[in-house]
This record gives structure tokens, C-alpha cells and sequence, in this order.
């Protein structure tokens, strides 16, 4: 196992960490919870850069690192949803455009068709990274100067560009389904 793949096994190994973490009644369990799912987080960019730079890019890191980055998020919001932090409505249209994008994944592979990941999949990626971190912040920096919810606004911008990120997926590759 490559240095890239076990970075994503590490992210992988991080989650259940988080959500012990998150869902005690550990002192500043909160706290802890965000340095472990920033940590998980920064493995996503890191195995990513690692695979591409050392050519370490191999079927097993393909299979492992969106799955990796799918478990991360849908544990978090799942908790977030537990906690009273994020409402179920936006968690479920974003766990539902990721099975739906993942199942359509799986019917192009079947046909012999790899789908590249887009530039939209990647915002996607990353402003439910950060919906999630600013969430576990409590709205901290924000908080000190504005009573504008930041967070509930980066849950909301993390809802729509999951919407657009499905919906240009499917477009793009509309053949598929013909």
C-alpha cells in the first residue's frame, strides 16, 4: 500500500474517532472532534497531492479516496443533524445527491465509461468541509463581530453547490443513461 492510499486509509480510520468524539460528554469533546475531522480533511487534499506528484495514483486509491471523503461528510452531517446543528431537510437532499451520483458512477462503470470528477465536484467537496468546520466552530470567528449565522449560510451555499454539482454530473454525462 502506496504512501497516498494510506493517508486515505487514515481518513478512514479518523471517522469513527470524530463521531466518538463528537457524541460524548468528553470536556471540550467539540473541540477535539473539529482537530480530528480537520485532520481527515487535510488527508483528503494531502493524498491527493501525494498520488498525483510521486505517481502514486492507483485503482485502490480511485475507489478509496471519494468513498473516503463520502463516509467523512455523511458521518458529520449525521451527527450534525443528532446534534440539533444542521437540519435534516439540507442533510438528506446532500446524502441523497451523493448516493445518486454514486450509483450513476457505478452504472458508467459498468459500461465500460470512467466519469472524471469536475471542478463542481470539488467546490461540492469543499464547502461541505466547510459548512461542517465552520458548524463545529459554533459560528466562531463570525460570532465576535456579526450575529449573521455563517455557518447556517455555509450549510445552505454547501446545499446549493451539492444541487448544481449533481445536476451538471448527470448532464454531462447524460449518454450514460441511453
Amino acid at each position: 500500500m502506496n504512501l497516498a492510499n494510506k493517508l486515505t486509509l487514515t481518513r478512514i480510520l479518523l471517522i469513527p474517532a470524530f463521531v466518538y468524539v463528537l457524541m460524548s460528554n468528553i470536556p471540550n469533546n467539540v473541540f477535539i472532534a473539529l482537530v480530528i475531522f480537520a485532520v481527515a480533511s487535510i488527508t483528503d487534499f494531502l493524498d491527493g497531492y501525494v498520488a498525483r506528484k510521486y505517481n502514486m495514483v492507483s485503482k485502490l486509491g480511485k475507489f478509496m479516496d471519494p468513498l473516503a471523503d463520502k463516509l467523512l461528510v455523511m458521518a458529520a452531517f449525521v451527527c450534525l443533524v443528532e446534534l440539533g446543528k444542521a437540519s435534516a431537510w439540507i442533510v438528506i437532499l446532500i446524502l441523497s445527491r451523493e448516493f445518486i451520483v454514486s450509483v450513476f458512477r457505478a452504472v458508467a462503470a459498468s459500461e465500460g465509461i470512467v466519469i472524471a470528477a469536475s471542478k463542481w465536484g470539488k467546490y461540492k467537496t469543499n464547502s461541505q468541509i466547510f459548512a461542517i468546520i465552520f458548524i463545529l466552530l459554533q459560528n466562531y470567528p463570525f460570532s465576535l463581530f456579526t450575529t449573521l449565522p455563517v455557518d447556517q449560510i455555509t450549510l445552505y451555499i454547501a446545499a446549493i453547490l451539492t444541487v448544481l454539482s449533481g445536476f451538471d454530473y448527470i448532464w454531462k454525462n447524460k449518454n450514460v443513461l441511453v
